[in-house]
């Protein structure tokens, strides 16, 4: 259940600037338009101190923490959809993915080549809106026809055709599908479009290196133009990140962070955005061949948790055997939890809690 996120946004943002201090993936960055053609695929390892916790306590023979995979595509310009600039067709390089990175460029700098010759944060997330609905609108009009054609010999394609029209006239209003408001059967009438605006947003604020702290009124207004969106924004500079990717020596890069006021890397800050947007937390387990973390959905169930392993965890699942992060670091391993009572045995209605460490038993 790698987390994915595609990054999408005006060319020369810091796009691509951004992407390479991500995940050190060294995509082609440079001012002038359209310098990405073919979408870069680069892997994060998320941090996490309790997973280093639990290794330096178990010693296994590998740790496998997180991770997020971020799909880098073409900048996109006003008219996209009809072929400016390099036309629209790398949106479908993003259809899959679980987010959307809307990188917004929050700087002026004479010395960088804006595509619309001015910085203008509202217009330049307005362009790109567009474009992502009018290629939504361009999925949904297909599979509209499509279903059209099966309703006099169909009689489920009309529930799908109803939900297609809303969507569709939720579209051409110029608005985005998640903010439509759709139940849970509608969702799964639309799910295989995979659509672009259904997907949840986390804006990055790209800003010079003095405004990283506390942004700039780029920022401001850019921050009031999607308060009624249900959206993430961060503000970061492409540039310090980028120059923090460089550094390997953790002291050195701690007291680079520490001229601009910072404590940690932007990475870490968009890791949080991008598990609090999907609504994600984080398990672990435990043992002498592996130590790894697991992402799972707030409120998934014992069951669900372990199909994140393998499904057949999840459909032979007996019970799990679960100790709080807490505990494990207190009484340092499962048989000292164990004889205090801290090992705690759970059938299928158990909620998982974010930290857990837990053991599955299950049926072949």
């Amino acid at each position: 259940m790698a987390l994915q996120c595609g990054i999408v946004g005006l060319p020369n943002v810091g796009k691509s600037t951004l992407f390479n201090s991500l995940s050190n993936a060294k995509a082609q960055a440079a001012n002038f338009p359209f310098c990405t053609i073919e979408p870069n695929v680069g892997v994060i390892t998320v941090p996490d101190p309790r997973l280093e916790a639990l290794a330096l306590i178990v010693k296994p023979q590998n740790v496998q923490p997180n991770t997020i995979e971020i799909v880098d595509i073409a900048g996109l310009v006003k008219g996209a959809s009809k072929g400016e600039g390099l036309g629209n067709q790398f949106l479908g390089n993003i259809r899959d993915t679980d987010a959307i990175i809307h990188v917004v460029r929050c700087f002026d700098d004479p010395n960088v080549i804006h595509v619309d010759g001015s910085v203008d944060q509202v217009r330049d997330k307005e362009i790109i809106d567009f474009e992502l609905g009018l290629k939504d609108l361009e999925s949904v009009d297909k599979r509209r026809q499509k279903v059209e054609k099966l309703l006099k010999t169909d009689k489920t394609a009309q529930k799908t055709f109803e939900v297609l029209t809303k969507v569709k006239s939720h579209l051409e209003s110029g608005k985005s599908v998640r903010s439509l408001d759709l139940s849970d059967s509608e969702l799964e009438e639309i799910a295989e479009l995979h659509l672009l605006t259904i997907k949840p947003v986390l804006y990055l604020a790209n800003v010079e290196e003095d405004a990283v702290l506390n942004g700039n009124e780029h920022t401001k207004k850019l921050a009031d133009s999607i308060k009624d969106e249900n959206a993430e924004m961060l503000i970061v500079s492409a540039k310090i990140e980028s120059e923090i990717a460089e550094i390997m020596d953790q002291e050195e890069r701690k007291d680079y962070l520490g001229m601009y006021g910072l404590t940690e890397p932007g990475i870490n800050r968009l890791i949080r955005s991008a598990y609090k947007l999907l609504n994600l937390i984080t398990y672990f387990t435990a043992g002498v061949k592996e130590v790894r973390a697991w992402p799972i959905h707030r409120g998934d169930k014992a069951p669900q948790a372990a199909g994140v392993i393998h499904t057949d965890f999840e459909k032979g699942f007996i019970r799990a055997e679960v100790i709080a992060y807490d505990d494990y670091i207190k009484y340092q391993t499962e048989a000292a939890c164990r004889e205090v009572g801290k090992l705690m045995v759970e059938g299928k209605d158990y909620l998982v809690k974010d930290g857990d460490v837990m053991h599955f038993r299950f049926n072949v």
